[in-house]
């Protein structure tokens, strides 16, 4: 929390599900209100935020493409005045491509993926991170993949956004560290999420991802906490010499 005691806003994009979800509850169990930004799925937007009210905190769905320039600043708009300041902002958003060769893949798939990766936390930074600048200490955590560092093959709209992702992040870093705002990269392997379980079975025919923890670091497959556990570090007064930094 800051020093006068009120708790610090959270906004992760994509936060209805999966990775989003865990970190929203995990900053939320740290003493974080939270923004809830979802495009679709409006059951499970609220389902996050009756968990996190359920923690004490307070928490509100916020529905917005954050692809769409007009929706970023409208998000920017209604949850600033709703909460009055926004400390982190978390870029969660992300897709999967398709598995097509770089001869094989349409533009358009290269357009929706560095949209949805790239472009949206683009706009987002330029929505929230001016008003960054006024509070004790922002942060921008970019969660990110360790595609952008293997760049496997068949992957191209995906390893494109994820290395822009990045460029974006280290350059933010750069600009804002004077202003007290950290930027930071979380770049995990596979997840045992919805989408890595698509992923796996699409590309390898496996249908019980728990079958490669085995060949796994640490013995199995990371997890949703792995990630929010790093996320919350990240934001954490124990970080406060962290910034412009990649967590593979």
């Amino acid at each position: 929390m800051p020093p006068n005691g009120s708790p610090r806003v959270a906004l992760i994009t994509g936060e209805s599900r999966g990775i989003g979800r865990s970190i929203a509850l995990g900053l939320a169990a740290d003493g974080c209100d939270v923004a809830v930004n979802y495009r679709r799925d409006e059951v499970a937007a609220a389902e996050t935020v009756a968990a996190i009210e359920l923690m004490g905190h307070r928490a509100v769905a916020f529905r917005a493409s954050v692809d769409v320039a007009a929706d970023a600043e409208g998000l920017a708009d209604a949850v600033l005045a709703d909460f009055g300041a926004v400390d982190i902002l978390v870029a969660n958003a992300g897709i999967a491509s398709r598995g097509h060769t770089v001869v094989d893949t349409d533009l358009a798939e290269v357009d929706r993926l560095m949209r949805t990766h790239a472009y949206s936390a683009f706009l987002l930074c330029k929505a929230f991170v001016p008003s960054m600048r006024d509070r004790p200490r922002g942060d921008v955590v970019f969660i990110s993949s360790v595609a952008a560092r293997l760049l496997a093959p068949r992957s191209v709209p995906y390893n494109m956004a994820k290395v822009a992702l990045a460029a974006l992040a280290m350059t933010l870093a750069k600009e804002e560290r004077d202003a007290g705002i950290h930027v930071n990269v979380v770049a995990p392997g596979l997840v045992a999420t919805e989408m890595g379980r698509r992923l796996v079975k699409g590309a390898m025919g496996v249908d019980d991802i728990g079958s490669l923890d085995a060949g796994s670091p640490s013995g199995r497959v990371c997890r949703l906490e792995d990630i929010a556990d790093v996320v919350r570090f990240l934001v954490s007064p124990a970080s406060s010499y962290v910034t412009g930094q990649t967590v593979t």
